[in-house]
């Protein structure tokens, strides 16, 4: 617990404290890059932030606090879903994002550590679950826009097509270890929108089909 009560990683104040937890999340993303979840320590966030590990363990109590904030922090920022004018187009983009996160070299090394440690740490995984739930969120308004233009079946579940999307690259990338590309990517848009397209996602009551009874 912090000072005032909250749990760490909880405050999201402004000013000099603000600079300071900026400046430890990227001392944890460049230690994460570097050393991957098992070698973070509090020394080495110390170190490259320049807060004392006193301060560090008093605010966030370790480093799974430390994670959990640094996730935190991310879901704080101003990412937006792409908007290309069309379902298709938005979607392409969504999977060539989330290929591109974990195959730019200079950019996948966190991301990988991070939910690495989401396996190791029961708050990593609550911090990394609570991440993702809102950029999935954010994502949603893709869909909804595209049952506006009449792209999608009213009643699309929206949280659905936005993780069906991402969801074969993850397995690849985690559990079968295989490589991805743009055009798998592009290959998991055209397989989403073309179930979209054929209602695969849409409710039974919503696209009129005959709803059975238990």
């Amino acid at each position: 617990m912090t000072e005032s009560g909250s749990a760490p990683g909880t405050l999201r104040p402004g000013g000099r404290t603000a600079r300071t937890r900026a400046a430890v999340r990227d001392a944890v993303l460049t230690g994460l890059g570097e050393h991957g979840y098992p070698g973070l320590t509090v020394e080495y966030v110390a170190e490259h932030s320049g807060v004392h590990k006193t301060t560090l363990y008093r605010r966030w109590g370790g480093i799974e606090g430390l994670l959990a904030d640094t996730l935190d922090l991310a879901g704080e920022d101003d990412w937006s879903p792409p908007d290309t004018g069309s379902l298709e187009g938005d979607l392409r983009a969504l999977a060539r994002e989330a290929a591109d996160s974990f195959t730019d070299p200079g950019q996948a090394a966190a991301p990988t550590a991070i939910i690495a440690a989401a396996f190791q740490s029961r708050r990593a995984a609550d911090a990394l679950h609570a991440f993702y739930a809102e950029r999935f969120s954010r994502c949603e308004r893709v869909v909804h826009r595209a049952v506006e233009r009449g792209e999608a079946p009213a009643g699309t579940d929206a949280g659905a097509v936005v993780r069906a999307v991402s969801a074969p690259l993850y397995f690849r990338l985690f559990i079968t270890r295989e490589r991805i590309d743009p055009a798998l990517a592009d290959q998991s848009a055209t397989a989403v929108l073309a179930a979209v397209r054929a209602g695969a996602f849409a409710s039974a009551r919503a696209a009129g089909r005959p709803v059975m009874s238990g």
